[in-house]
This record gives structure tokens, C-alpha cells and sequence, in this order.
């Protein structure tokens, strides 16, 4: 997000968390993310894109929703509220076709009128047809939670998004000649997914809480965490969200400001700043000294925390205005000993999704083999595949596929070595000099594997993050 674009959002939310209480502010956070969806979608050549791709993202979140509600819940008026007062603002959001002056949270132009109406048309048909398939729920489940990944993987895999592209501007009757992967950009999926396959796999496990469609909304698409975080759960999320809200007082006012200002410093002040001289394919091939290269590898490591902590720090800061408390992300991740307790530090609630959802349950159905694997294999696996997947998270490509083995070999690596040298640094670090040096020794040793592994991430190619690991080490 811009600079004035978050102001626009702040600014919103303080007058919310001043004059709104309880259901109003309830139905602000819901139809302020609407609107936010949006407004963030940037602008693509496929014509329409922009518009289509925000009604499809609440499209996906309403359909999930019928899958994973209860009856009762199904039933309720308010649900019936709720859609039409989301399809309202979209309507009036299409409307603004007829209004250029009135075009500000739409990239583009929309579309026809009458194309939004078909597909509001063929949405409601669809519900009908599954509230009367309710027996077949748990198979629904399931494909939808197949749908979703497959989405998630069209998404990231830049094959399948250039067809994706093609289909779109042949189906648009545009030209293909200057097709690119990127002309079809799904602005926040990610995070839209993660919170989806949340709520699905845990109503197939029976433990999904009873909420109604506005509140199911509002939790996926709440306009602070949407594009960046981080990853909150269903069950915590409602907790603060029915939670009685009087108003903003000081005492809520103060740790909120103080995020939003500490967030707006890290990220406009201290990151763009080292944006100016962090790694990135140009420089990595201009630059030849060992010296200048490992500068702009520190610069790289840092320009990315406070990026990302520095958004963290402004959604909580903006949540909190609204009452909603988000969960933690960062907690000082390149201060820490050991590679473990930096990946239980940074992007913690991505961390403990995948813990949750894919390194628990591998684990757990490994050691139900008849003859299980060894204890070091069973970490090798988990661990890789683990890293593996939070590389694919961010794009399925070669560079994310080294930063994911990087990564779960040197938590494998670590494991090892820590169970084999426990005893010998208990018994060597008796003082506190010793035990400092130990702590120290780790830290640096840490954060030079991590800021080594980000070169794989911010960089396109293998072949250019070997010559800058070369250059860094003098061979070139």
C-alpha cells in the first residue's frame, strides 16, 4: 500500500473507533474491506481485471462460507442482509462506469453493467443449488479445499499463470502478442487462501465456530491484514469482533498510535531508504567487490524485516483503532541464537499455520506407519517439506525452491547439531561471559545464514545468486 493510502485508512478507522459502536462498527469493517479490495487491486492490461478479480475474491469467501457454516447458521435473516447489502456496493461500485468523477476505488473503468448482474445472477443460482446438497457437504468440502489450492498454485506457478493470461485476453478478444505471467495479478489471494483452507480443513475436523456471513467476511478480507498480514485465526478473530465495543479511549488509543507510527517509520523511513542499495538483479551483476556485495546483502536483509514488520506494525496499529486486536508477527527475529528460534520469530503466523496444518499432521501420520522412519529422516522429510512449501507460498520457481531447501536443510543441520552438542555447551558455558560468547557466537552465525539464503529470494535466477555468493566470498 501507498503512503496515502494507508493515511486514508488510518484516518477511516479513528473516525470508526470514535463514533461508531458495537454493530456499527461492525458493519464498517465490513463494507470498508469490500470497498479496500477494490481499491488495492492494481490496474492490468486484461481488460476488466481489476474489477472481475475483487468480486471473485468475495465470490470464493461467500461460497466457502455456505460450505463451512452449520444449518442454523445458514438459516439466519441477517445472512440474507449481509448479501445484499455486499452486492449493493459492488453495484454501486460498477455504477461508477457512468461517473468517471466517481471512479476512486476502482483501477479502471468497470465493466458492463449487465455482465455484474449475469454473474450475480449465476452466484445465487449456485447457493440455491447447494443449500438444497446439504448432505454432501463433507464431499463439497473437499473439493473446495482442492479448488482453492489448485487456485493458489495457478496463482504461483508462472506457467499456468501465462495460460491463464492467454485464456483471459482471448476470451476479452485482446492481443496475446505482449502476454506476461504478471498481466493476471490476484492482489492478497495468498493470505485469502491460507485463511479458507484454515476454515475448511477445520470444519472437516469439526472444531469451525458458528459464525454468520458477515462475520465470516469480515474476518478474510479485513482491510488491515489483507495484503500483508498476518495470518489470523477464525475462532480469535470473532472473539474480538463480538466483543463489546464502546469506543476509542486513550487507553486503546496510545498502543495503537504508537504502532502506526512505529510501523510508518520502519517501512517509509528505514526501508525505502535501504531499498535504495539492497540487493536486487541489477546491482548483483554491476557490483565486484566482496566488500560493496556483502553491504548490499546486509541492506537487502534489513530492507525486507522492516518492510514487512513495519506493515505488521501499521495493520495491528489499524485494527487496534477498531478494536480488534491482531496477532504478533515479529518479535526481534535476527537477535536470536539459532536458525529454530528465528523461524519461531518471523512471520509467526505463517510459521505456526503450516506447524498446524501441514508439519503436525505429516508427523503425526509418519510415525502411524507399521514401521516408522528413523527419527533424523522423519526431521530431514518434515522439515524440507515444510521450508519447501513456504517457498512455493511466496511463488514456484527455482529461487524459492533453494530459499525453502536452504532452509529446512540448515533446520535439519541445526537439529542435528544441537542434540549432539547440548551436553558439551551446558557443561562448557558455566559463566556468564561464556554463556554470552555462546549467544553471540549463535546470533551472528544465524544471521549470516538467513541473510545468505535471502539472496535466493531476492534474486530471479540460480545462476545470478551463485555469481553474487561467489562475488561475496572473492571467487569472481
Amino acid at each position: 500500500m501507498a503512503l496515502e493510502q494507508i493515511l486514508i485508512l488510518i484516518t477511516a478507522s479513528l473516525l470508526c473507533g470514535i463514533f461508531l459502536r458495537n454493530r456499527g462498527r461492525t458493519w464498517f469493517m465490513l463494507i470498508a474491506s469490500v470497498l479496500v479490495i477494490f481499491w488495492l487491486q492494481p490496474a492490468l492490461p486484461i481488460r476488466g481485471a481489476d474489477f472481475w478479480i475483487p468480486l471473485a475474491t468475495l465470490i470464493l469467501v461467500i461460497f466457502t462460507w455456505r460450505l463451512t457454516a452449520d444449518d442454523e447458521t445458514r438459516k439466519q435473516c441477517k445472512n440474507y442482509i449481509t448479501l445484499a447489502i455486499v452486492a449493493s456496493v459492488v453495484l454501486l461500485l460498477n455504477l461508477t462506469r457512468f461517473i468517471p468523477q466517481l471512479q476512486l476505488f476502482t483501477a479502471s473503468r468497470p465493466p458492463q453493467l449487465e455482465t455484474t448482474l449475469l454473474i450475480f445472477l449465476i452466484t445465487g443460482l449456485t447457493l440455491i443449488v447447494l443449500s438444497r446438497l446439504t448432505r454432501f457437504s463433507a464431499s463439497f468440502l473437499t473439493v473446495g479445499l482442492i479448488l482453492t489450492i489448485g487456485l493458489f498454485l495457478t496463482l504461483k506457478i508462472p506457467a499456468l499463470t501465462y495460460w491463464t493470461s492467454y485464456f483471459l485476453r482471448s476470451l476479452t478478444n485482446q492481443s496475446v502478442n505482449q502476454l506476461r505471467p504478471t498481466d493476471f495479478t490476484w492482489l492478497g489471494f495468498s493470505y485469502v487462501a491460507f485463511r479458507l483452507i484454515h476454515t475448511i480443513r477445520d470444519r472437516q475436523m469439526g472444531r469451525t465456530p458458528s459464525v454468520d456471513l458477515g462475520e465470516y467476511l469480515t474476518y478474510v478480507i479485513f482491510f488491515p491484514a489483507f495484503t500483508a498480514g498476518p495470518i489470523d485465526r477464525l475462532e480469535r478473530f470473532i472473539k474480538d469482533l463480538r466483543a463489546p465495543f464502546a469506543g476509542l479511549t486513550l487507553d486503546t488509543f496510545y498502543p495503537a498510535g504508537q504502532r502506526l507510527l512505529l510501523g510508518l517509520f520502519k517501512k517509509f523511513v528505514i526501508a525505502d531508504a535501504l531499498a535504495l542499495i539492497a540487493l536486487n538483479d541489477t546491482n548483483a551483476t554491476q557490483i565486484t567487490s566482496a566488500f560493496w556485495m556483502w553491504i548490499i546483502v546486509y541492506a537487502y536483509a534489513f530492507q525486507i524485516y522492516f518492510d514487512f514488520s513495519g506493515y505488521t506494525d501499521i495493520a495491528l496499529g489499524i485494527a487496534g483503532l477498531l478494536g480488534i486486536k491482531l496477532p504478533e508477527n515479529f518479535a526481534s527475529p535476527y537477535l536470536k541464537p539459532n536458525l529454530t528460534q528465528f523461524w519461531n520469530n518471523w512471520h509467526m503466523t505463517l510459521t505456526q499455520w503450516f506447524r498446524a496444518y501441514f508439519f503436525n499432521p505429516i508427523t503425526r501420520w509418519l510415525r502411524s506407519w507399521q514401521k516408522p522412519l528413523s527419527i533424523p529422516m522423519m526431521i530431514l522429510l518434515t522439515q524440507v517439506a515444510t521450508m519447501l512449501l513456504i517457498g512455493f507460498w511466496h511463488g514456484v520457481t527455482w529461487n524459492f525452491t533453494l530459499w525453502g531447501l536452504w532452509h529446512g536443510l540448515g533446520l535439519f543441520i541445526h537439529n542435528r547439531w544441537s542434540d549432539f552438542t547440548k551436553a558439551k555447551s551446558t557443561a562448557w558455558a558455566t559463566t556468564p561471559i561464556k554463556q554470552a560468547v555462546l549467544n553471540i557466537s549463535g546470533i551472528l552465525l544465524t544471521f549470516h545464514f538467513v541473510a545468505l539464503g535471502w539472496i535466493f529470494f531476492a534474486l530471479s535466477s540460480p545462476v545470478t545468486s551463485w555469481l553474487v555468493i561467489l562475488k561475496l566470498f572473492g571467487v569472481r
